[in-house]
């Protein structure tokens, strides 16, 4: 029996640029009705994904930043930080290959300047930013770096693949074909999810995971079933056991009704 549903939201429940199916709202709606947890795991900002489970009218703890912050009701659970020197270093690499990087520091995301990538990125997610130098962002609590180039997926690809060897003490992900994400090796959504299954006192059998992307690889994993969206990537459904439809069909409703309700 399924306790937990630990879920993606991005081209997984949140269909891209776009609004969340009424029958995506009802089927959270009735899955919290039978007693299931329902959890969020995202890349977003915690305060942007805390206005999402609000909108659902979900009162479980949220898992934003891949894994690296879980809040509940303004409580920390678990946090996993970059520490200032992984941020510099980040920082002087992407200036040397002339990348744009989203920096987010205790929750607020800055960048250096205005520009198209942060725009974009901002109106697509609806959220805000702040315009400062990193060098004068005070970086205690780096949540963690985004590398964004919309016009060279190809170039986050190769990058994905050779970013470890140059930078193996960090968990480096790709969120979309054009985002790179720099994190804590403790920020991932497998490392989140196995803390609220020992926290709730869930076994990996009593949970379902449900993705789309290469960072829900590791979402994937922490689950006994484990869903691929129909528009998952196919790095990501060669560790799935079971696929949907796409977030465009309702997959994550139809993966609800075949397992959980």
């Amino acid at each position: 029996m399924i306790k937990l549903v630990a879920t993606d939201i991005d081209g997984t429940i949140l269909i891209p640029e776009g609004e969340f199916t009424s029958g995506v709202k009802k089927c959270i709606k009735e899955l919290c009705k039978k007693g299931i947890k329902v959890v969020l795991v995202t890349g977003r900002m915690n305060a942007a994904a805390c206005r999402i489970a609000g909108d659902l009218g979900l009162d479980t703890p949220v898992v934003s930043y891949q894994g690296g912050l879980i809040k509940h009701k303004g409580e920390t659970l678990y946090e996993k930080c970059l520490t200032t020197e992984q941020a510099e270093k980040i920082i002087a690499w992407a200036n040397e290959e002339n990348i744009h990087l989203n920096l987010y520091n205790d929750d607020i995301l800055y960048s250096e300047k205005k520009c198209y990538e942060v725009e974009r990125y901002c109106n697509n997610l609806h959220t805000q930013y702040e315009i400062k130098p990193f060098c004068d962002v005070d970086k205690v609590k780096v949540n963690k770096l985004l590398a964004i180039d919309y016009n060279h997926p190809e170039k986050i690809d190769r990058l994905e693949k050779e970013l470890p060897e140059i930078f193996p003490e960090l968990y480096i992900v790709k969120s979309t074909p054009y985002f790179l994400e720099f994190s804590n090796k403790e920020a991932s959504k497998y490392c989140a999810v196995k803390f609220l299954q020992n926290y709730w006192g869930i076994s990996e059998e009593e949970t379902l995971t449900i993705g789309d992307q290469n960072n829900d690889i590791a979402l994937l994993k922490a689950g006994g079933i484990r869903v691929a969206m129909g528009n998952a990537t196919d790095e990501l459904r060669k560790v799935a056991t079971h696929t949907t439809d796409t977030v465009f069909n309702d997959g994550f409703v139809k993966a609800m009704e075949e397992f959980c309700l």
